[in-house]
């Protein structure tokens, strides 16, 4: 943990560039692009990517760049060329079927390609890129 000036702590450093905040950076990307905000009523979270896909064409296309980040970095980390392939087909579909008026925008908010994306880097480095789990696997027996 890294500490500022004021002493606060700050977790990772954004110029940390080792797997665990790496990871902790796109984990963060992806709460913003899918998931940052709650639907008032329908208690339904939805991101900023479904916020810009309001726009039509542009908010789309920023939407698909910001989601292609999360590929990018995870070619930076060294994941094989079959998940980047499948990550990638996770944004071309959200892209695609999101450009469409209205109904892609509510697909857009079911989907949550960039959690996925994330979810399934994760897995990966998990098992095979020396991170530590983010949960543990087993039981648990209480102690009395």
């Amino acid at each position: 943990m890294a500490f500022t000036q004021t002493g606060t702590a700050q977790p990772f450093p954004l110029t940390d560039n080792s797997r665990e905040a790496s990871l902790l950076r796109l984990e963060q990307l992806a709460h913003l692009m899918d998931s940052a905000f709650v639907i008032p009523g329908l208690n339904r979270r939805i991101g900023l990517d479904s916020v810009m896909g309001l726009v039509p064409v542009i908010g789309d296309v920023a939407g698909m760049l910001l989601s292609s980040y999360i590929v990018y970095e995870a070619r930076r980390l060294g994941v094989p060329k079959w998940l980047l392939a499948r990550m990638a087909l996770n944004v071309a579909f959200d892209g695609v079927v999101g450009s469409v008026p209205l109904a892609g925008d509510i697909f857009d908010a079911a989907f949550k390609a960039n959690r996925r994306n994330v979810r399934l880097l994760r897995r990966h480095l998990e098992r095979h890129g020396g991170v530590r789990p983010n949960e543990i696997e087993g039981t648990a027996v209480r102690l009395d």
